[in-house]
């Protein structure tokens, strides 16, 4: 079968490798379509130390049971249109126990610590598969996974109906956040600093953008929030400037949530955080919001169709990886279609 392969940083390829196994409680997916993620495209540039080569990569990935066991937890059957959870949990140790697999002590990920699943076939716990509507369109299934995560920084915030949220990055982690704020009746106001994707943003809804190199956010939420400023930050981008800013955009006993993944430490003032009372959360990946993304996605309240930027094949997927890493800012979404 046909699958895309990272042999070391910079080389990607469309290869041929073995058909995948089935064991025991795993399921056999013929794969349709498939997402190449933002980390992806660090993998490829070799600046994820998480990564390790050579590499099958992808986990955003959505297929066809072809084999699964009459008796599986899910009641999954063979023809269901299913996403994969690509956060393989050990289930022991404490954040297991208490449900928060995201937190594992010993995580693994697809397409990251093991093969992905950017293949035309793929293995998977069936426990670990989620079902998608029989007219969930293949093209933007695999948005299923980025809008957890969104959906898990939303929720670790606590996010109301009525609140302002600053989104910080208008990638697709904080694009998906921001339209997920709308779908539930909260008011998004997002920060970036590329005229472009604040344009996006402005197009999928957000009546608020801020581009901090031309304007003084801080300013500019007084204004937005009548003075109070923002009930949750929601930092995606991972920049340590953008994760200092979010003391400086949260009302005083605000949230903020930490999404994005600073390479470095950031310092940050100790003293504004106990003055502001504000509460301070993690946001990894996700668990348990797949559901929840497939339902937003499937009834249209979040229409990620906005954030799709292509389509593309299996043989067509390594030059566009390296047409992603040298025009990021060209592309939202792409996926791998089969």
């Amino acid at each position: 079968m046909k699958a895309i392969k990272y042999e070391k940083p910079w080389v990607a390829e469309c290869v041929d490798i073995p058909m995948p196994h089935r064991r025991e409680q795993e399921a056999l997916i013929r794969v349709k379509s498939a997402g190449i993620c933002g980390s992806d495209i660090g993998a490829f540039r070799g600046t994820n130390p998480l990564v390790t080569y050579p590499r099958i990569i992808g986990h955003e990935v959505a297929g066809e049971i072809l084999q699964i066991s009459p008796n599986n937890k899910r009641g999954l059957n063979v023809g269901d249109k299913v996403i994969l959870d690509p956060y393989l949990y050990c289930g022991r140790c404490y954040p297991c126990s208490i449900g928060r697999t995201n937190c594992c002590t010993d995580l693994k990920v697809l397409g990251v610590h093991v093969e992905g699943g950017m293949a035309e076939y793929v293995t998977h716990p069936e426990d670990m598969l989620w079902k998608l509507p029989d007219d969930m369109d293949w093209e933007l299934a695999p948005i299923a996974e980025p809008l957890t995560i969104a959906l898990h920084g939303l929720h670790r915030g606590e996010l109301k109906a009525g609140e302002h949220v600053v989104v910080i990055g208008a990638g697709p982690i904080g694009m998906l956040a921001a339209m997920s704020a709308i779908a539930y009746q909260a008011v998004p106001i997002v920060i970036d600093p590329v005229d472009e994707r604040l344009k996006m943003a402005k197009d999928a809804g957000v009546g608020y953008v801020i581009n901090p190199s031309k304007e003084n956010a801080e300013e500019k939420i007084l204004e937005y929030t009548n003075g109070r400023k923002a009930e949750l930050v929601m930092e995606c981008s991972g920049a340590n400037a953008a994760v200092r800013s979010t003391l400086d955009y949260v009302a005083n006993a605000g949230r903020i949530t930490l999404t994005g993944w600073p390479k470095t430490e950031t310092p940050i003032p100790t003293d504004v955080i106990t003055k502001k009372e504000v509460d301070i959360r993690g946001a990894r990946t996700s668990a348990n919001e797949f559901e929840e993304a497939i339902r937003l996605i499937h009834s249209g309240a979040v229409d990620v169709r906005k954030i799709l930027t292509c389509i593309t094949t299996m043989e067509e997927a390594p030059e566009m990886i390296r047409s992603i890493e040298k025009e990021p800012g060209n592309y939202m979404k792409v996926h791998v279609c089969l």
